[in-house]
């Protein structure tokens, strides 16, 4: 049985969702349809779309939203930004780690050959100090809820995590939507996520910065499927969104491009993977990076978010060992657990995913967006035997863990209010101190029973409250 955030088990409505309980109750079938046209319209006209992949090509779609806030307690929210915290500070210490002394492979706490030999290891990174010692600057934690005070971290996205335009529209929309709901109670703004990103920007800019750094937004362009985040995100800035032509390397310095003269460069939020970063660098077909801006970063004479060689952190694999670098970098336990995972390119752990693949969910090391997964318990005895000559190709390509029973919110679906399951993304912002947005991107599966909640696997979003006291 799923955990219903909003019911107790004796149906009794829960204290943080009281007064959104008596609106739910008090919406005509009018106000529904209203506020459901209402909010594609917007979603539409901001151009909030993105990709699909499939069948050899890519479709633009807008994200389906729900218009039933999920609700957290400011009590519950301390409990998980504690938790969020420690491990975001734990992940930028292992980090500087294994890219300097690499003491955690001494002491034996992680076998050598996962960091080393894993395809997110930047060997370019060996040595650089990047500013303030921070290489994970924004981050997103994917959380799952399975009880009153069970939380679990489903995932670290520490390279260019994105979703949070989804929580800002969401946001607006709901304000514009709903106002009499909002007045009712103290909801915690997510609105000034720009603003703290900004403030994060400059303060890891490079010692030779002046008092205002020069920051820009570098993008893959207007054909990748988060090119509206990253265009957003620049104007709510005020800074400059460029594509790798825009910017250039001159004398030992980031340049970009104007109608007047170049303009030096401090601080790049980079959006694109470090594969493509720097032609000279990684891969030299890249037309999307900036040649040499890999040799000037490290002189310490730009900064790049995220540091290139932060994957090592969010890689699946890496993932398993969460508890063990927790404890190792802060002398805690870990105050949020990870999900319970078989490392499949351990013999023995490999022996039983085989043997109950129809009750476990197996992940591909470097998968996301919900591709390249099996959920066993829906999916085909077709599908399955097919999945497992995948993994017995590769083993250590993946991961396997139980299906856990994902809280449940409601949601407007076509026969009216009905509980589909949720995860979270927080959002993590880490330069000259720790910021976490109060809110976050609450992903849904739409599909009754479905676990899977990504868009790309026909997941919607909702607007996350946080009460305040």
């Amino acid at each position: 049985m799923s955990f219903n955030e909003m019911l107790g088990p004796d149906g009794k409505v829960r204290e943080p969702y009281a007064k959104v309980a008596t609106w739910l109750q008090r919406l005509g079938p009018h106000d529904i349809e209203r506020a459901l046209r209402e909010s594609e319209a917007r979603f539409r006209r901001q151009g909030i779309t993105f990709a699909v992949y499939g069948d050899g090509q890519a479709s633009e779609r807008i994200i389906p939203f729900d218009i039933v806030p999920r609700i957290f307690a400011a009590q519950e929210w301390r409990r998980l930004s504690a938790g969020i915290e420690q491990r975001v500070r734990a992940i930028n210490a292992f980090l500087h780690d294994i890219y300097h002394r690499q003491e955690i492979l001494r002491a034996g706490r992680i076998p050598e050959a996962v960091i080393v030999q894993n395809e997110a290891f930047v060997s370019e990174m060996v040595g650089v100090n990047p500013a303030k010692g921070i290489y994970a600057h924004v981050m997103g934690i994917d959380i799952v809820r399975v009880g009153v005070n069970d939380f679990y971290v489903l995932e670290d996205n520490c390279r260019t995590p994105s979703g949070v335009s989804y929580m800002l529209e969401d946001r607006e929309a709901m304000m514009h939507l709903f106002p009499e709901l909002f007045s009712a109670q103290r909801v915690a703004p997510v609105e000034n996520y720009p603003a703290m990103l900004h403030k994060t920007l400059t303060a890891v800019a490079p010692a030779s910065a002046g008092e205002e750094p020069v920051i820009v937004v570098l993008t893959p362009g207007i054909h990748n499927s988060a090119f509206f985040e990253h265009a957003f995100l620049a104007d709510e800035m005020g800074v400059e969104l460029c594509e790798g032509s825009d910017l250039f390397v001159s004398d030992g310095w980031l340049y970009m491009r104007t109608t007047q003269e170049p303009k030096r460069v401090d601080v790049v939020y980079r959006r694109i993977d470090d594969a493509y970063l720097d032609p000279l660098s990684f891969r030299p077909d890249s037309n999307l990076g900036v040649p040499g801006i890999l040799d000037i970063y490290r002189a310490g004479r730009v900064t790049l978010v995220n540091a290139p060689g932060t994957g090592v952190a969010d890689d699946k694999s890496i993932y398993t060992f969460m508890p063990d670098i927790i404890e190792f970098y802060t002398g805690e336990k870990p105050l949020l657990s990870n999900v319970p995972t078989w490392r499949c390119s351990q013999p023995q752990d490999l022996k039983y995913v085989t043997e109950h693949l129809s009750e476990l969910v197996v992940k591909e090391v470097h998968g996301s967006g919900g591709y390249g997964m099996l959920v066993g318990p829906t999916s085909t005895k077709e599908q399955i035997e097919t999945f497992r000559g995948k993994l017995l190709a590769k083993p250590s390509n993946y991961i396997a863990q139980p299906t856990l029973a994902l809280s449940t919110v409601p949601t407007f679906v076509k026969s009216g209010v009905a509980p589909r399951h949720v995860d979270l993304r927080p959002f993590v912002l880490s330069g000259d101190l720790v910021r976490i947005t109060r809110g976050g991107l609450t992903r849904v599966a739409l599909q009754e029973g479905s676990l899977v909640v990504n868009s790309s696997q026909g997941g919607g979003t909702k607007d996350t409250w946080v009460l305040e006291d």
